[in-house]
């Protein structure tokens, strides 16, 4: 609903936790959801966007892939995916969306820990990142958490 008013023509995300929140977003706007993989299967195109995640989780570096035929220039796309730490996911979802020339409408995130600072990054940056709630701090000992 916080994007009702854009012009959108497809979701797009990550693998493999982001699948379901893009899905539900997709039937919304009743568009197609498209799903970037972190490494190339052997059952996928050749032609392929290609960009370097760094893992928060894992502490590990990905090459997320998009296939090319599912992508095109001009596309309005909404970037959604469940958390947002420090943006790095985000930022290779952008950078796949630029490389093919398309449109970045905006960005829906379920949870932001805003004390990683990944959506103001790219709130400054000037895009519309939307979280249904963000965390500005959790303190592990007393279990508690503070929402922004």
């Amino acid at each position: 609903d916080l994007f009702k008013d854009r012009q959108i023509d497809k979701i797009l995300t990550i693998e493999a936790s982001g699948i379901g929140i893009a899905s539900l977003t997709a039937v919304y706007f009743q568009v197609p959801v498209l799903f970037a993989k972190k490494s190339a299967g052997s059952n996928m195109d050749k032609e392929l966007y290609v960009t370097e995640v760094k893992s928060y989780t894992h502490n590990k570096v990905n090459h997320v892939v998009a296939s090319k035929k599912f992508l095109s220039e001009g596309e309005h796309i909404l970037i959604m995916d469940d958390f947002l730490a420090n943006g790095c996911a985000v930022e290779g979802l952008i950078d796949i969306a630029h490389q093919a020339g398309a449109i970045v409408e905006g960005v829906g995130i379920c949870i932001e820990k805003g004390f990683q600072g990944g959506g103001d990054r790219l709130r400054a940056q000037g895009y519309d990142v939307k979280s249904l709630a963000i965390i500005e701090e959790m303190d592990a000992e007393s279990g508690s958490i503070t929402f922004r």
